[in-house]
């Protein structure tokens, strides 16, 4: 164990996801290059913090509040729109140590809905605060709120195939964009792990709609004696198999490995095209799976890695 006045590194480990909506392969060029320099400016983000000693808690955030601000992704300032045409927004985080979480849904005028999960979690008694009165404990707690016309100011070109469009003539919008969200996991130097997602939810989603992002052991879950799980895709499936936190439960109970977990659950639990999920072990072990088309990803640790991707399957 190092001491406090021991100078030699100590491990860290840092993943993150980008939502696993659409077929990379397919994207332009100009769209590949937006989402990969968007996941390398919050990959960086956390880096700085863990690599200087700050909490998986904080780098979490700050991670994530990149990825809201930025338009390339479905969350914050990216989300999709539901079928009334406006953008709600989910999202949670959870503190791997206590196991304290927070988490708000259905929000339209919250900048970073990561930040106000973390208000939930050390502000209040409760763990999930949706809709209005989510917004009211918004406005209680001086985040930076928005018009919710931020939103629809930098709507993502929806996702789709092309051969689906120029065989049919029009794009599905019941799959265009359905599977977006972003998140991280992340163990500090302190041994600490922390897990948040965030997301605009589904393309055309019904008003009230809420998916598996800001339900704890769905979407986000983390554990000190397992690991740190983030998913992303359609969440009513992520909801029905209790993804995130089956993942932690299958290291605990069947001592499994975190990538072995997370194939079980990627290959037989969810089915093809569901979705993926990043996870973070409590030992700095770190799998990026999915079993859509792509998934957008990155991942970096105390031994020098540092990488982003687009996740095209072969």
């Amino acid at each position: 164990m190092a001491q406090p006045n021991d100078p030699s590194p100590r491990k860290w480990a840092i993943a993150i996801h980008g939502g696993a909506g659409g077929n990379a392969a397919t994207w332009t060029e100009e769209k590949k290059t937006k989402r990969l320099a968007g996941l390398k400016q919050a990959l960086d983000a956390g880096k700085t913090i863990l690599m200087n000693g700050g909490t998986s808690l904080d780098a979490v955030e700050a991670t994530i509040r990149v990825l809201e601000d930025d338009p390339a992704f479905n969350a914050g300032r990216g989300a999709v729109v539901t079928a009334d045409g406006r953008a709600e927004l989910d999202a949670s985080i959870m503190d791997g140590k206590t196991h304290a979480c927070g988490a708000v849904a259905a929000v339209t005028n919250v900048k970073n809905p990561i930040s106000l999960a973390r208000l939930v979690m050390t502000e209040t008694k409760h763990v999930l605060l949706v809709s209005q009165g989510a917004e009211a404990f918004a406005a209680e707690q001086k985040v930076p709120l928005v018009d919710p016309s931020y939103f629809l100011s930098a709507q993502p070109v929806v996702d789709f195939d092309p051969l689906l469009v120029q065989s049919t003539g029009q794009i599905d919008s019941s799959n265009s964009s359905r599977i977006g969200t972003v998140g991280c996991v992340c163990l500090d130097s302190h041994g600490n792990l922390a897990a948040g997602t965030s997301t605009g939810g589904t393309n055309k989603k019904l008003h009230g709609r809420v998916g598996d992002s800001p339900i704890i052991g769905a979407g986000t879950y983390a554990s000190n004696d397992t690991c740190a799980v983030s998913g992303t895709g359609i969440g009513e499936e992520f909801i029905r198999n209790s993804v995130a936190y089956d993942i932690s439960a299958q290291m605990k109970y069947a001592q499994k490995s975190v990538e072995a977990a997370v194939t079980d659950v990627i290959r037989n639990r969810l089915k093809p095209d569901d979705g993926g999920v990043i996870a973070l072990s409590k030992n700095g072990e770190i799998t990026l799976q999915h079993n859509t088309p792509s998934m957008s990803c990155g991942a970096a640790d105390s031994q020098g890695r540092f990488e982003v991707m687009l996740g095209v399957k072969q």
